[in-house]
């Protein structure tokens, strides 16, 4: 992505450093490019990776440090300069100004202080509208048991968002022993998120893209370990920094979780923007569900995110219907999925995306929709009944009441 800000930054003492890059783990529109903990090689530091925004900690040596704000300025112009003290002296605040720094912050940095300092050095670069538009969409597609479709999900809704020219889409299958992305995209990947997280110290946008495999539909994935072994080797900050680099390189990131709901799972729940819990209208499924939302409870706003995917509406033998269901879950399904079983059996074996194979199918329809849903892409003309009657089966129903009839309706 084009507006996301890459930094460099230098500061001698080790604390303050790892503190700043804690800082900046949190901001989706910030790449760190490069760090340094000397004065003397940052110039080639930055020569070498050409940030956007240069970090510069003053409080090792003041003097060294506005040596090299005025050194940066006069050879890197096209750099700017960001530099932090906590020291609120006004002459020295006014020598690094002068010296070409664009911003001055005060240490302890405080995180709001330094992301509206980014975001005023973004609209510089960018422009308004760039500066805004970094933020990455975060869903997490997870199933509340297997075979329920939520990685058939996850690949079609990240395949129909990619059919947009304006986005750019990954998708990360997140489980780690038994994801089968790959087979849905018929594609034998040369790495995966195992080689990505033992080299993210060294990747940058261009060589992240070029470590995914790229589908003919737009879509990019980053897929599980080849060996079964290797799951072992993403920790949950190797997982921090590969979503980070991932969000921050693309508009949209979807996040096909397992069903074992480990630390790794939860993490990539607590960091999505959405969580889409995929479910069928039977009793053990719902069960599983309650049980999820109860446990999502204690992990402070994770269960506010949740959206229910109600999956095979429709099928033959359905005993529950979506008015049972949301009366059993305590709260309303968010968005029901036709069945079409055969068809999705058919794009899956022959790892073709529903887009691709059955456009018009009822079933690719509605991953459509869902689509515009979760991102506001609905058309500036729909009214709002129009929009919810969306979230029924197809919208073939206008009203409520008349969706929750088609579990048991439809054969």
């Amino acid at each position: 992505m084009s507006n996301v800000l890459r930094l460099a930054i230098v500061d001698p003492n080790d604390g303050d450093r790892e503190a700043l890059k804690a800082t900046l783990m949190g901001l989706d529109t910030v790449w760190l490019e490069a760090e340094c903990s000397r004065y003397a090689f940052f110039k080639d530091v930055v020569e070498e990776t050409h940030p956007d925004v240069a970090f510069i900690s003053m409080d090792a040596d003041p003097e060294k440090a506005i040596e090299l704000v005025e050194e940066l300025a006069r050879q890197k112009p096209e750099v700017a300069l960001l530099v932090a003290s906590s020291s609120t002296d006004g002459a020295m605040i006014l020598r690094s100004m002068r010296a070409g720094a664009k911003e001055f912050l005060t240490k302890p940095l405080r995180p709001d202080d330094l992301a509206t300092a980014l975001q005023r050095i973004g609209r510089t670069r960018f422009g308004a509208e760039g500066a805004g538009a970094g933020s990455c969409r975060v869903i997490a597609v997870s199933g509340c048991t297997g075979g329920v479709g939520s990685t058939s999900l996850a690949i079609n809704l990240g395949c129909e968002l990619a059919s947009n020219p304006t986005n750019s889409v990954v998708v990360l299958d997140l489980d780690l022993a038994l994801g089968d992305a790959d087979v849905y995209l018929d594609t034998i990947p040369e790495y995966t998120l195992t080689d990505v997280a033992q080299n993210i110290g060294r990747l940058d946008f261009t060589l992240l893209k070029r470590s995914l495999t790229k589908h003919s539909s737009g879509v990019y994935l980053l897929p599980r370990p080849v060996q079964l072994e290797d799951s072992k080797l993403v920790t949950t900050d190797d997982l921090t920094r590969v979503i980070n680099l991932l969000r921050a390189t693309f508009t949209h990131l979807i996040i096909d979780t397992s069903k074992a709901y480990n630390e790794l799972d939860l993490l990539a729940m607590d960091l999505a923007s959405d969580i889409l819990m995929v479910t069928q209208l039977d009793l053990p499924c719902l069960r599983n569900v309650v049980r999820l939302m109860m446990s999502f409870e204690q992990r402070g706003a994770l269960r506010e995110k949740v959206k229910i995917v109600v999956n095979r509406v429709g099928q033959g033998g359905a005993s529950i219907s979506v008015k049972k269901a949301e009366s059993t879950l305590g709260q309303d399904i968010f968005w029901q999925l036709p069945n079409d079983f055969r068809t999705m059996i058919e794009v899956r074996n022959n790892g073709v995306p529903l887009l691709e194979q059955a456009p018009k199918a009822p079933l690719t329809q509605s991953i459509q929709q869902l689509a515009r849903e979760l991102t506001g892409g609905s058309s500036a003309g729909e009214s709002d009944s129009g929009a919810k009657s969306g979230r029924s089966w197809l919208g073939l129903w206008g009203k409520k009441g008349a969706a929750e009839e088609p579990a048991s309706a439809e054969g």
